[in-house]
């Protein structure tokens, strides 16, 4: 893939994926986030918490573009900085991929909420009934007429998705736009046209990451480009085609 035309810079929030001796996860892209939004066309820029001198708009001020993978918990003051960052992105429309607890934090800030134990809460999800498993993967559906079958194509597809929480009401603003095959939410978008914002439950950098999981961040990347390139707003979506497709 060749480089964007614009100089697109990736804001890296978040605890990175566990990743495992191997430096690449299946032989085709870099482990871990920095890796492949660089493989992905884009400069990784890790961001800190904010202090009190430098705040969200100082930090981001050079960056077009947010992976949010979120904190483990326990973390003082990070939850609250995580939903100032949340929504600092969508007063700004700042293109923003949201990632595994990520996902959690980023729809909880707009009013959606989560299990927390889906084997005690919803016992009928099957592929989601015991523990997981380190590299457990599993299929899910993509919506039709999503922003994510827009990067996956839809119907089908699989995933390494290995969670005991899980989105349960949708934010208000966003639609689902993953199901698990029993039926539980694993990947939800901004319903409209304006902001890139994305959240899945799987982790696309990880050692068990499959190849095409590179397109969630070809597609953050190719937003940022579109929201650079003014005159090309009213064909973004033939625009975000041909960046994808380079």
């Amino acid at each position: 893939m060749s480089a964007p035309t614009t100089s697109v810079r990736i804001g890296i929030c978040g605890s990175e994926d566990g990743a495992p001796s191997s430096r690449r996860g299946r032989g085709i892209w870099p482990v871990g986030y920095p890796g492949i939004v660089e493989a992905a066309g884009a400069e990784p820029v890790i961001l800190e918490r904010p202090t009190g001198k430098r705040g969200w708009s100082e930090m981001l001020r050079d960056i077009q573009g947010v992976v949010y993978a979120g904190q483990p918990a326990g973390k003082p003051g990070a939850y609250a900085d995580e939903q100032s960052l949340c929504l600092h992105c969508r007063d700004r429309r700042l293109p923003v991929l949201a990632i595994d607890q990520g996902l959690h934090t980023f729809n909880a800030t707009f009013g959606g909420s989560v299990y927390l134990d889906l084997a005690r809460e919803m016992p009928e999800a099957l592929q989601h009934r015991h523990p997981p498993e380190p590299g457990l993967r599993h299929a899910l559906i993509v919506e039709r007429g999503t922003r994510l079958a827009q990067l996956y194509g839809e119907g089908e597809i699989v995933v390494n998705s290995e969670h005991r929480q899980a989105v349960c009401r949708v934010a208000r603003g966003f639609r689902v736009s993953a199901r698990a095959l029993d039926g539980v939410i694993e990947a939800i978008e901004f319903d409209g046209e304006d902001w890139f914002a994305l959240g899945v439950q799987w982790r696309p950098a990880s050692a068990t990451a499959s190849g095409l999981d590179i397109q969630l961040f070809r597609g953050l990347i190719a937003s940022c480009v579109i929201r650079q390139d003014k005159p090309a707003r009213k064909v973004a979506p033939r625009r975000q085609r041909q960046l994808l497709s380079a």
